[in-house]
C-alpha cells in the first residue's frame, strides 16, 4: 500500500518465561508452558495454558478433567467440520489413543466432548456456563469440567474458534492420563474483520508460505486474507489478462485452505495504472477477471486504487466524462466501482461487500476527491484506510470517526505494520502498538500489511490478532511475550533466545525505542558497573542465533532471518569484546585494553558485512539493535580514549531520520567516499552535530556536504555553532548556498559540542560526507621513514588511535619519528601504541626537556608505557634501529 521506498525498561530477564496475559480472569499461570509440566503440577497434570487471542471472559474451576484412553465426541447435526477436525486432533495430541464419534455419551469414566447441538447446550448448562445464545457473530462458549468438555459457537466460525481455544487449553502428551484444570470461556471478537493483507512491494511470498500463513490465521482467529502482492503482474500491469492455469490452480488451493480455516480469501485487483473508468470494455474485463476467481471459490473482492496518479487520465473519454482534478477522479472511481458492485457483486448471491482502496488513503483531511467518493460511491462498499500517515505511529478512535465521516463509508484499516519493504535492512519484530482501545468497534475491521519475510512476520501478527479480537484486554508487551512463547513451543531456552533476538529487532514507527530490554540492561550497567550481569545478557544475544537454528520448530523463521541471525551473533561478539575493553580500562590494564581495542574495528566491520539480497539482486546491509549495540561499542572505545588522554574520533548526532544504512557515524569516519544521508528534508532547526567527548580547544571546523549523484543535498541556509554544555550555543559562522563550509574560531575558543543547524526549511535531503574539527592543541609530526601511500606522518599523533602511520620503507641509521606539541606539556608518562604483533626493541623512546634529549627506554611491543620523569616535555621521538622493517605507529601520547 505505502509508497515510502524513497522516503524515508526493564533489564533483560534471564529466565524468560512468557509474560502472563492481563485483563482476563484466569486461567492461573497464563504464561503457558505449551503442554510441559509446571513446577507445581503433580505428575500427569497439564500445566495451565493460555488462550490467544485473549478471551473476553475466562473463569477457572476447581475440578479437573482427565484425558482418557478413549474419548467420545458428540457432535450436533450441523457442527462445523473443520472445528471437529481441530477438536479430534487436539485430543489425540493430548494423549488420547482413540477419538470416536457417537450420538450420545458413553459409559461413565470416559471423557466426552460435546460440539454444538443440544448435547453441548445441556453440557454447558450442567457445568454452570452460559451457552452461545446472545453472543455476536463468531462468538463461542467453552467449558471444561466434571469429566466432560462442551463447546458451542454462535455460528460455524464461532465453533471453529472454540475448537482453537480448546486446542490451546489441552496439553501435548504421548499417552493418556493428563489432567486438565476446569475452565469456562465466553468469547467474541471486537471487530468483524481481522486479518492480513499481503500488499507489500518486493519478493512475494511463496505458495507454501501463504498456505502456512492461512493455517496461522485460523489458529489465531483471524478471518480475512487479502491477496494483493504488488509484484503479481496479473493484479496490476496485466490485470485484464487471465491467469495461466497453473497459477490459477495455486490460487484455488489457497482459497480452499482459507475456507477450511474460516478465513475469507479476498482477491484485490488493481487496475488503476491503465483503466479507463468510463469504458464498458474495461468494466467487462474487470468483472470477467473476477468471474474466473468466483469460479474457484472466491467470494470477497477488492479494487485497490492506491499508488496511482489521478491528475492524468488513462483515456480521453474519462476527461470528457468526468472533467479534471481530484473531484473528477473521485467521481470516476465511484462510477466504476458502483458498476462492479451492482453488475457483479449484487448478481452473485453469497458475495461479500466490495472493498476499495482510495487514492488518498492516508489522512482525514477533507478534499474534493474524498468529497466526491463519499457522495457517489455505493454505501455498502468498504473503504480501506492506513490511518493518519502511510505508516501511522498511532491510530485513535477520534481519527477513525473522522475517517468514517470524511470518506462517508465504513472503514477497514490497512495498517502498514509490520511491513518492511521501505526498510528492507530491518526485521520489525516488535508488537502491534499505538492503537487506542476502542478503535476496533469503530471499524469494519483491521488488516495488517506484513513483512517480506512471512514466518518472521508471525510475532507481530500474533499481536495484531490479539488486539483485533479483544482490544480492551490488549497489552502490547504481554502479547509480544505470549507470541514468543508460542513460537518457542514452550521451550525455555528457545524462548530466551527468541526474545533476545526479537528485542534486538524491535524498533519501528510503532515502537520507536530500539532493543528496550537490551538498552535497559546497558543502562543498569552504566549505573552499577556489574559486568558479569551485562555479559550474561550479551552472551544470550550472541548465542541466540545458534539456539534458534538448532531448536526453533518454525524453520521458515530461520530462513527468513538468516542475515540478521548472522549479524546478531557478530554484534554480540563485538559488544562482549567492548565490555571486556571497559573492564580492562577500568582495571588500568593498558596492554590488555589496547589488545582488545584493536580487535573491535574488525569485529564491527564483520557485524556490518551481512546483507539481505532483494528480488532485484540488490545487497542491503542489515541492521541489528542500531543505536544500542553500535553506540555501546562506540562508547567503550571513547572511554578508552579518555583513559589514554586522547581526543579520539568525534561522535556524530542528528535529529534527522536516516535513509537506509547511511548512518550519522559515516560523517566522522575519515572517509570522504562515505556519508550520512538523511531520510527527510531538513526543517528550520534541524541539525547535524559532533560530540568531541570533552571540552577542548577548537581548531578549524570543516563541513563537506552533497555527493556525486545528489549534489544538491546540502544545507542551503545554516549556521555553524559550538557549545560546552549542549545547551548554550555560540555562532561560529553563517553560510548560504555552499556545500563545502570551513570556519576558524577565534583564539582560545573551547567547546565539547559543534553543530551545523538549518536556519530555513528546504526540499532537498541532506548528505554529509565529512564533519571534522581540528584541535588547537595539535602535534606536529616530522622525520621518518616517509609514510606510504594512503597513510600520513600526522596519524602517529593525531589524537585518534584508530589511524595508523605506516612507513613506506625500512628505517635507516639515525632516522627518527619526532612528535612536537604546540606548547610544552607536563606528563607523567609517554605511551606508544602500535599494531598488535609489533616487535619489541626496534626504537629508543626519547623526550626533550629544557632543550636536551634524554632516553626513557625502548619500545616493548604493541603497548609501551614509560615514565616521563621531570620537566615539561617539548617533544617525543622514536629513534629507529637501522633496518627496522617499515615501522607502524597508531599513536604517541603524553599522559
Amino acid at each position: 500500500m505505502h509508497r515510502t521506498r524513497t522516503a524515508a525498561a526493564t533489564a533483560l530477564a534471564m529466565a524468560l518465561a512468557v509474560l502472563p496475559l492481563t485483563g482476563m480472569a484466569g486461567p492461573p499461570g497464563a504464561g503457558g508452558n505449551a503442554g510441559h509440566d509446571g513446577p507445581g503440577d503433580s505428575p500427569g497434570m497439564a500445566a495451565s495454558r493460555s488462550i490467544s487471542p485473549t478471551p473476553r471472559s475466562v473463569q477457572s474451576r476447581s475440578d479437573l478433567v482427565t484425558i482418557t484412553p478413549s474419548v467420545t465426541v458428540v457432535a450436533g447435526p450441523d457442527a462445523d467440520a473443520p472445528a471437529l477436525a481441530v477438536v479430534e486432533k487436539s485430543l489425540k495430541d493430548a494423549g488420547a489413543d482413540r477419538v470416536v464419534r457417537a450420538q450420545r455419551a458413553p459409559v461413565q469414566g470416559q471423557l466426552t466432548v460435546y460440539v454444538d447441538g443440544a448435547g453441548a447446550a445441556r453440557a454447558l448448562e450442567g457445568l454452570g456456563a452460559r451457552g452461545s445464545e446472545g453472543l455476536p457473530a463468531e462468538g463461542y462458549a467453552l467449558a471444561v469440567g466434571e469429566g466432560r468438555i462442551a463447546l458451542s459457537g454462535k455460528d460455524a466460525a464461532g465453533t471453529y474458534y472454540a475448537a482453537q481455544s480448546l486446542r490451546q487449553l489441552l496439553p501435548h502428551r504421548e499417552r493418556p492420563g493428563a489432567q486438565v484444570r476446569g475452565t469456562a470461556v465466553r468469547d467474541w471478537p471486537a471487530t468483524p474483520l481481522r486479518g492480513v493483507i499481503e500488499g507489500f512491494y518486493g519478493t512475494p511470498w511463496s505458495h507454501d508460505a501463504r498456505l502456512d500463513q492461512l493455517d496461522f490465521y485460523g489458529e489465531h482467529k483471524m478471518n480475512i486474507y487479502v491477496y494483493s502482492p504488488k509484484d503479481d503482474a496479473y493484479l496490476r500491469e496485466k490485470w485484464r489478462d487471465p491467469y495461466p492455469a497453473e497459477q490459477l490452480a495455486q490460487i484455488k488451493e489457497l482459497v480452499d485452505r482459507a475456507h477450511e480455516r474460516h478465513v475469507e480469501f479476498t482477491y484485490a485487483l488493481s487496475p488503476g495504472l491503465s483503466v479507463c473508468y468510463s469504458s464498458d470494455a474495461d468494466l467487462k474485463a474487470l468483472t470477467a477477471k473476477f468471474q474466473t476467481l468466483w469460479d474457484i471459490g472466491v467470494r470477497t473482492f477488492a479494487v485497490p486504487l492506491d499508488d496511482i496518479s489521478y491528475t492524468d487520465w488513462n483515456c480521453a473519454a474519462d476527461k470528457d466524462a468526468f472533467g479534471t482534478g481530484g473531484g473528477a477522479a473521485g467521481a470516476a472511481q465511484a462510477h466504476l466501482l458502483n458498476r462492479v458492485n451492482q453488475e457483479f457483486i449484487a448478481t452473485h448471491p453469497g458475495a461479500e461487500p466490495l472493498q476499495m482502496v482510495p487514492t488518498e488513503y492516508y489522512d482525514v483531511k477533507p478534499s474534493p476527491y474524498k468529497k466526491a467518493l463519499a457522495a457517489k460511491l455505493d454505501a455498502n462498499v468498504l473503504v480501506e484506510w492506513t490511518g493518519v500517515g502511510v505508516i501511522a505511529p498511532t491510530m485513535t478512535v477520534a481519527q477513525a470517526r473522522q475517517a468514517r465521516e470524511v470518506f462517508g463509508h465504513r472503514i477497514l484499516t490497512w495498517d502498514n505494520y509490520p511491513v518492511n519493504d521501505y526498510v528492507t535492512n530491518r526485521l520489525l519484530l516488535g508488537p502491534f502498538n499505538g492503537r487506542e482501545k476502542g478503535l476496533p468497534e469503530q471499524l469494519a475491521g483491521i488488516t495488517a500489511n506484513p513483512m517480506i519475510q512471512p514466518a518472521a512476520s508471525k510475532l507481530a501478527l500474533f499481536t495484531v490478532a490479539d488486539y483485533a479480537w479483544n482490544d480492551a484486554a490488549y497489552d502490547a508487551r504481554a502479547s509480544w511475550g505470549a507470541a514468543i512463547g508460542e513460537s518457542a513451543g514452550g521451550d525455555a531456552r528457545t524462548a530466551r533466545a527468541l526474545r533476545a533476538f526479537a528485542d534486538a529487532h524491535y524498533a519501528s514507527s510503532l515502537n520507536p525505542k530500539q532493543a528496550p530490554e537490551l538498552a535497559a540492561a546497558i543502562a543498569v550497567f552504566g549505573k552499577d558497573g556489574d559486568a558479569p550481569r551485562l555479559d550474561g545478557v550479551l552472551r544470550t544475544l550472541q548465542d541466540a542465533p545458534g539456539v534458534l537454528r538448532d531448536r526453533l520448530a518454525d524453520r521458515g523463521f530461520v530462513e527468513d532471518s538468516e542475515p540478521w541471525l548472522d549479524a546478531t551473533h557478530a554484534w554480540g561478539v563485538a559488544a562482549r569484546t567492548a565490555l571486556r575493553l571497559i573492564e580492562a580500562t577500568r582495571a588500568g590494564d593498558g596492554a590488555k585494553a589496547w589488545q582488545l581495542r584493536q580487535r573491535i574495528p574488525e569485529l564491527v566491520k564483520n557485524a556490518k558485512s551481512f546483507v539481505y539480497v532483494d528480488m532485484s539482486g540488490k545487497r542491503v546491509p542489515v541492521l541489528v539493535a542500531d543505536g544500542v549495540l553500535d553506540t555501546f561499542v562506540e562508547d567503550a572505545v571513547a572511554a578508552h580514549d579518555e583513559a589514554l588522554g586522547v581526543v579520539g574520533r568525534p561522535k556524530g548526532a542528528t535529529d534527522l531520520s536516516v535513509y537506509q544504512d547511511n548512518a550519522v557515524s559515516r560523517m566522522t569516519d575519515g572517509d570522504d567516499a562515505t556519508y550520512f544521508w538523511s531520510g527527510a528534508a531538513p526543517k528550520a532547526g534541524s541539525f547535524v552535530g559532533l560530540d568531541l567527548h570533552a571540552e577542548r580547544p577548537l581548531g578549524t571546523v570543516r563541513l563537506a556536504m552533497g555527493k556525486s549523484g545528489s549534489p544538491d543535498d546540502y544545507l542551503r541556509h545554516g549556521v555553524l555553532e559550538y557549545s560546552s554544555d549542549n545547551k548554550n550555543w555560540r555562532q561560529l559562522a553563517a553560510f548560504d548556498g555552499k556545500a563545502e563550509v570551513s570556519a576558524a574560531p577565534s583564539a582560545g575558543a573551547k567547546a565539547r559540542y559543534v553543530r551545523a543547524r538549518a536556519t530555513q526549511a528546504q526540499d532537498n535531503w541532506l548528505v554529509v560526507r565529512e564533519f571534522a574539527v581540528a584541535g588547537a592543541d595539535a602535534v606536529t609530526v616530522a622525520g621518518g621513514p616517509p609514510a606510504k601511500a594512503g597513510s600520513a606522518l600526522r596519524s602517529a599523533a593525531d589524537g585518534d588511535p584508530a589511524t595508523v602511520y605506516r612507513a613506506a620503507r625500512a628505517a635507516q641509521s639515525g632516522e627518527a619519528l619526532e612528535c612536537t606539541p604546540d606548547a610544552p606539556r607536563a606528563a607523567r608518562s609517554v605511551v606508544v601504541l602500535r599494531p598488535q604483533g609489533a616487535p619489541a626493541g626496534v626504537a629508543e623512546v626519547e623526550v626533550r626537556t629544557g632543550g636536551a634529549w634524554r632516553a626513557l627506554g625502548t619500545l616493548s611491543g604493541a603497548y609501551t608505557r614509560l615514565a616521563a620523569g621531570d620537566g615539561a616535555i617539548e617533544a617525543v621521538r622514536l629513534v629507529w634501529r637501522d633496518g627496522t622493517a617499515s615501522p607502524e605507529v597508531n599513536e604517541v601520547i603524553l599522559h
